[in-house]
C-alpha cells in the first residue's frame, strides 16, 4: 500500500470489486479523487522443454603453456584437444597444472577444430 496515499486518507478497496482489470492486482487503494491507485504484479511464465545432450570424455593433460594460457589434452580416443584456461572449472587451478593430470571434459567444435570445455578433475 502506498504510504502517501494512506496518509491522505485513502480507503482500501476489496480486490474483487474491480473485476474489469485483466492482470492480477496486488493492492488497490482509492485516491481522494475517487480513482483507484493500482499496484500490479506481473508474472511471466514460460514453459518449454529443451534437451541438451553432452558427451563427456576423459583424458590426460599432455602439455600446458602457462605463459599463453592454454594447453592440450590427450583424449582416451587417441585425439588431441586444445583447451584454454577459461575452459577449466573451479576444480582445477590452471597455474598448478603441470601435465599428467586425469581430467573429464566436453568437446565443442570451433573454427580451428575440436576443443575441450568444462574441463574438470577426474
Amino acid at each position: 500500500m502506498n504510504r502517501a496515499a494512506s496518509a491522505r486518507g485513502a480507503a482500501r478497496v476489496d480486490r474483487t470489486a474491480i473485476g474489469w482489470y485483466p492482470w492480477p492486482i496486488t493492492d488497490v487503494v482509492m485516491l481522494p479523487c475517487g480513482r483507484p491507485l493500482l499496484e500490479l504484479t506481473v508474472r511471466l511464465q514460460y514453459s518449454f522443454e529443451k534437451t541438451l545432450e553432452v558427451n563427456v570424455t576423459t583424458g590426460t593433460i599432455k602439455k600446458v603453456v602457462s605463459e599463453r594460457g592454454f594447453g592440450f589434452i590427450s583424449g582416451e580416443d587417441g585425439k588431441e584437444y586444445f583447451f584454454h584456461r577459461d575452459g577449466l572449472t573451479s576444480s582445477l587451478n590452471f597455474d598448478r597444472l603441470s601435465g599428467g593430470e586425469k581430467v573429464e571434459f566436453e568437446i565443442e567444435q570451433s573454427p580451428k577444430g575440436a576443443r575441450a570445455k568444462n574441463v574438470t578433475a577426474a
